[in-house]
């Protein structure tokens, strides 16, 4: 079968973008021709298209004119304007996480920790709305880029559970590391919370996911969360931390610990942390307890390469594993990190689904409930742990 051409464009020339255009180079099924970047960073995204050899486009209408399909790699305060401009287009909308949020009131002394969380809830679960009511009135899709659905163990638990009905009767997931890199990501009002959106919405989208599958296996019909129980915690903006150099510190209103407790509609649980407190690399899991297995997904780290490194320099110039502290000692080297953590199997997976019309796993619907669960359990928390009722999504793709 010859393979359909696709012409992909990417707005946004920071991290996610550059992960994305090298996921999309290993694209096999499909052919992706990279046509080119938009990015309000002018000088960055010169830099950008300079160096892979792209077309810069100073504003998002040309670059969708010359596209099927875009990236929106941009900061979550942007993700819904650009994705309904794609939208519109009935271009395909390939959306990083989280899918939106809600971003202040726009006055300038606004902080998350004074906010109504209700608010925040009701404010983005009517983005979503906006969202879905662009994909359904188009006939593009919005594609969403949550790598941990596509992670192979997590594809491999997908299988398991289609094959042998099992149930799952609890999750027990994380994402911690010690600080992100990103410069926004210390405000809410830049990324639409802290640690629990910022990193909770990794882990908890692969168990919604799974639980997903589950009921769709079963009788057709996706299981969903019910309710959701949380607590938040800023711990380096305590008075009483003590700073020893190795935990990024600093955020303006933002928590660093949160903790997800979620209960499905038939009675399941999954419980979700995510914190910005945690050394020696990524810890990235997910622990699926069910009637008749279970499975831990190892993503990052994981033992598929150990070495020991006795002295700092000599792995000056090797990659080790994302975040790690110390270079040198026992690491858990990943040989191929993107691919333990299904970057390019997403993609792959995208664009067998743009050219080929395959299903798609990582859909809006799954995006809303991912969405509907956090800002739920940040109404949680903000109640002091009272459990709270988590809206419904959207219809289905």
């Amino acid at each position: 079968m010859q393979k359909k051409r696709v012409r992909a464009g990417i707005v946004g020339s920071g991290f996610s973008a550059t992960f994305h255009f090298e996921a999309l180079a290993r694209v096999y099924g499909t052919e992706v021709e990279v046509v080119g970047v938009h990015s309000k960073d002018v000088a960055g995204g010169r830099a950008y298209a300079e160096k892979r050899g792209i077309r810069f486009f100073d504003a998002l209408d040309p670059l969708l004119d010359a596209v099927d399909a875009i990236h929106v790699c941009v900061p979550p305060m942007f993700h819904e304007p650009i994705s309904i401009a794609g939208l519109a287009r009935d271009k395909f909308v390939v959306c990083e996480k989280p899918l939106t949020g809600y971003f202040g009131d726009g006055s300038p002394d606004y902080h998350w920790q004074r906010a109504d969380k209700q608010a925040a809830l009701d404010a983005a679960m009517a983005s979503v709305a906006r969202l879905a009511d662009a994909e359904r009135a188009g006939r593009g899709r919005l594609l969403y880029a949550e790598n941990w659905v596509y992670a192979p163990s997590v594809q491999k638990e997908r299988e398991i559970l289609e094959r042998t009905g099992g149930q799952i009767l609890w999750i027990h997931a994380e994402e911690a590391h010690s600080g992100s890199h990103s410069v926004d990501y210390a405000y809410a009002a830049r990324c639409g919370g802290g640690v629990l959106i910022g990193k909770g919405c990794h882990p908890l989208t692969a168990a919604l996911y799974l639980k997903r599958v589950e009921g769709r296996a079963r009788n057709g019909t996706p299981i969903r969360p019910k309710t959701v129980s949380a607590r938040c915690h800023a711990i380096t903006r305590l008075e009483a931390f003590r700073d020893a150099g190795h935990i990024r510190t600093g955020y303006y209103d933002i928590e660093d610990f949160s903790m997800m407790h979620v209960e499905f509609d038939d009675g399941t649980l999954a419980t979700v942390f995510a914190s910005d407190i945690v050394l020696g690399g990524i810890h990235n899991w997910v622990e699926v307890c069910a009637n008749n297995h279970r499975t831990l997904c190892n993503i990052n780290p994981n033992n598929a390469m150990q070495t020991y490194n006795p002295r700092e320099e000599y792995f000056q110039d090797v990659y080790v594993v994302e975040k790690t502290g110390t270079k040198q000692g026992w690491a858990f080297t990943s040989p191929e990190e993107d691919w333990f953590t299904g970057y390019p199997q997403e993609m792959e997976a995208f664009y067998r689904t743009i050219a080929y019309g395959d299903p798609l796993e990582s859909d809006l619907a799954l995006a809303a409930d991912a969405i509907a669960t956090i800002y739920a359990a940040y109404v949680s928390a903000w109640r002091d742990g009272q459990a709270a009722a988590v809206p419904g999504g959207c219809p289905q793709a």
